[in-house]
């Protein structure tokens, strides 16, 4: 690791009218990692990543990308950057190839070398078969490739990645988390926002949580887990309908979590006394005569974590 980070933010805060969307970010992102920023929607995410990408001004402290300021050099922050934003950034009219030997061109390489480039990112895409249809007759997953193509046309020293996977399918998903770690493995420094945990989970070397505006909790995966500790019990109804009822029957056990699908995922439920917590809500099912599809004991997910810490999910 080099001795500063590459990625610095302090005290970051950032208003629209009377309402205060970051409220003092601090974040330190090192060389080479991959640092997953989560949160629910309206937390902040979009805003501090339009922030350290030179699209919005901060109203407050200070960001840096390799030592240079992103207020007072913009020009050499947007050097050092690639961005990736919810939305494909791509022209639908041109054709995957067309559209990567536009941006070559746009950051400056000759024609030969922009074609070249293309080439090779249509092939490390998996989209050599598609390199001359019109960007509109696309899948989603297409396009999202596509726009993460044309976002490291120049390798950049840092990339931004705001919810890339947000819409896709599983195996775009995979496809695309297989890009970021091939990306980390060139050495390239990926800040990456998502509201799937999972996807942290399997990219992230560090996270940050945030919720309103603010950092609440750091730290590599296995750290997150650790602050909340134990066991959980996780329980499939056999009758979605039953979820209030269960809700209900298990108030005073603690607080209750849905899994990312919503109330058809897995509820969860800390077990600090692991198989008899898991004993007590059988019995308790039983005697209200709400049938289970399965119940099980794991360690925490960072679901739980995030549940813990905010009382929320991230789809919230």
């Amino acid at each position: 690791m080099s001795v500063a980070p590459i990625v610095s933010v302090k005290n970051l805060t950032k208003r629209f009218g009377d309402t205060a969307v970051l409220r003092g970010i601090n974040l330190s992102v090192w060389r080479g990692t991959v640092l997953g920023v989560l949160g629910p929607n309206g937390a902040g995410k979009t805003t501090a990543i339009n922030c350290l990408t030179t699209l919005l001004t901060p109203d407050s402290g200070e960001a840096t990308i390799a030592g240079y300021d992103v207020v007072r050099q913009p020009e050499a922050v947007r050097s050092l950057i690639g961005l990736t934003g919810q939305f494909a950034a791509v022209d639908e009219v041109l054709t995957a190839r067309e559209n990567l030997i536009l941006f070559g061109r746009l950051l400056r390489l000759s024609g030969k070398a922009a074609k070249q480039r293309a080439d090779q990112l249509l092939d490390q895409f998996d989209l050599t078969a598609a390199a001359n249809r019109q960007v509109k007759t696309f899948s989603g997953g297409m396009r999202r490739r596509l726009d993460l193509a044309a976002s490291i046309v120049v390798l950049p020293l840092v990339l931004f990645l705001d919810e890339p996977t947000t819409g896709l399918d599983p195996r775009s998903r995979q496809q695309l988390w297989a890009v970021v770690k091939d990306l980390k493995a060139q050495g390239i420094t990926i800040i990456l926002t998502t509201q799937y945990l999972e996807e942290a989970d399997a990219l992230a070397d560090q996270i940050v949580v945030i919720d309103q505006g603010q950092v609440i909790a750091e730290g590599t995966t296995d750290e997150l887990k650790d602050r909340v500790g134990g066991k959980f019990c996780e329980l499939r109804l056999a009758n979605l309908a039953d979820v209030p009822k269960v809700r209900h029957l298990l108030a005073d056990m603690g607080d209750i979590a849905t899994g990312e699908m919503g109330d058809a995922g897995p509820l969860a439920i800390a077990a600090p006394k692991g198989a008899n917590t898991l004993t007590e809500i059988v019995l308790r099912l039983e005697s209200a005569s709400i049938p289970l599809a399965d119940i099980s004991l794991r360690r925490p997910s960072l679901d739980d974590v995030f549940f813990a810490l905010t009382g929320h999910t991230t789809q919230e």
